[in-house]
């Protein structure tokens, strides 16, 4: 992927990502115990998927409850960093025409494509999985 398009991609998805939260943070959904939502896999499976409750996370960090963010989601924490950092890199980037979080973009890549990385990874999301299941988010 070149670096425009790149660029272009992750600045829609924040985009997307602000409206969602936006959208959910008026309706009070941090708020609904039912944990009620637009998730197709728990729709479909009546069992949550890993990233069930990062809305209702992310929306007690802006909320300033970590406790809560942490209970409905840890993946919460990484999106609320992803929504601050990417957006302003990005706009750092275009303003003084670097690519220096596309080259942090490729580094990334390579580094979790390693063995030794990725299936860590894959163990946490899978244990992350199995709390949403066992508190039946």
């Amino acid at each position: 992927m070149s670096r425009n398009k790149l660029y272009i991609l992750l600045a829609v998805a924040c985009l997307v990502g602000y409206s969602w939260l936006f959208f959910n943070y008026r309706s009070g959904t941090e708020t609904n115990p039912d944990g009620s939502g637009v998730c197709i896999f728990k729709e479909v499976t009546h069992i949550p998927c890993p990233s069930c409750g990062s809305t209702r996370s992310a929306i007690s960090l802006l909320h300033g409850n970590m406790t809560d963010a942490l209970y409905w989601n840890p993946i919460g924490f990484l999106l609320g960093i992803i929504l601050v950092v990417v957006p302003l890199w990005l706009l750092f980037d275009v303003v003084f025409q670097k690519d220096s979080f596309f080259r942090f973009y490729k580094k990334s890549e390579a580094t979790l494509e390693q063995k030794k990385v990725a299936v860590p990874l894959i163990i946490l999301v899978l244990a992350n999985w199995i709390w949403n299941i066992f508190k039946a988010l």
